[in-house]
């Protein structure tokens, strides 16, 4: 399987903001951030689809 750039990003988002909201609960904002930064980077890949070259 091979991931685009946007789906990379989305995961990557997804980890930080799942390890952030269990070690760092100060920051809860920021982190809720990530979040919704993760999900429209998901919500692109999957409306702009596989590019070729």
């Amino acid at each position: 399987m091979r991931f685009g750039p946007f789906l990379m990003i989305a995961l990557l988002l997804l980890i930080m903001w799942a390890g952030g909201f269990l070690m760092f609960h100060v920051a809860s904002g920021l982190i809720h951030l990530l979040l919704l930064l993760a999900v429209i980077s998901f919500v692109a890949h999957l409306f702009m689809g596989t590019r070729t070259a």
